[in-house]
């Protein structure tokens, strides 16, 4: 993301946004509510087009892109609100994200075509080795919506995975999990990242960004205030004062 602007009207979500994902590694892009964290992940996938700047991945400009191309380019994300078909089984809606990879048309799927058969086998495989590795193989026939919370979070990093992609974008996975969860999906997140997917995550737990994080950006008011290793974001006065809130013993000596 190069000097990336997004204007709605008069309103200015990101302004001049610039950073980097680099292979391997897991992101965290935090910022407070409104700094334009979900603007940056809409800018990617194909939601919306920057009013300035450019959106590259693997030196190709995401532009003005169908969102179904940059998913085939190799990007996917959930959303910080659930969104699966709550009437398909987990196994299902997993085989809905494979399906997105499939090269194979409608004459082929329609006279059932030994590509199509093949791909359709494949995708079936793949569902099966995902649910296994989010721990949901014994929900497999249930339906999306009678699946608990924590279930259909994990369901719908699975079918984002179904896809195929080099870049998974995580909006806010921890929300609504407890802390015992919230230790599980540091462990999921970084077993993601060891299987070859490079991670971008938004997240307001700052426990669990500081924890499985490489790298951190900042935003504040649709600007980048800082970037750095977690330690470095931990101890930044400016992210301190925009973000993680002004130690009391620190307010006492500035009194």
């Amino acid at each position: 993301m190069q000097d990336v602007t997004i204007r709605f009207g008069g309103v200015v979500a990101l302004d001049g946004v610039t950073f980097d994902i680099r292979p391997g590694e897991i992101l965290g892009l935090i910022g407070p509510n409104g700094a334009g964290k979900t603007t940056c992940f809409n800018a990617m996938t194909g939601v919306y087009t920057p009013t300035s700047g450019r959106v590259q991945f693997e030196g190709a400009d995401l532009g003005r892109r169908k969102k179904f191309e940059i998913t085939r380019m190799g990007i996917a994300r959930t959303f910080q609100n659930i969104r699966l078909f709550g009437n398909m089984t987990a196994l299902e809606n997993i085989l809905v994200g494979a399906d997105a990879g499939h090269r194979t048309g409608l004459v082929s799927a329609l006279f059932r075509l030994p590509q199509h058969r093949h791909e359709e086998a494949q995708g079936h495989e793949r569902a099966r080795e995902l649910l296994e590795f989010m721990g949901l193989s014994k929900r497999a026939d249930e339906l999306a919506r009678n699946l608990p919370y924590g279930d259909q979070r994990r369901l719908e990093i699975a079918r984002a995975l179904a896809t195929g992609p080099k870049l998974l974008c995580l909006d806010e996975p921890a929300a609504g999990f407890n802390p015992a969860e919230k230790v599980e999906l540091m462990e999921l997140i970084r077993r993601i990242r060891d299987q070859g997917y490079t991670v971008l995550l938004i997240e307001h737990d700052m426990r669990l960004v500081m924890g499985v994080t490489d790298r951190i950006v900042v935003l504040e008011f649709g600007k980048k205030i800082a970037e750095g290793l977690p330690a470095e974001i931990r101890d930044n006065p400016a992210v301190i004062a925009a973000y993680l809130g002004v130690d009391e013993d620190d307010e006492e000596s500035a009194s």
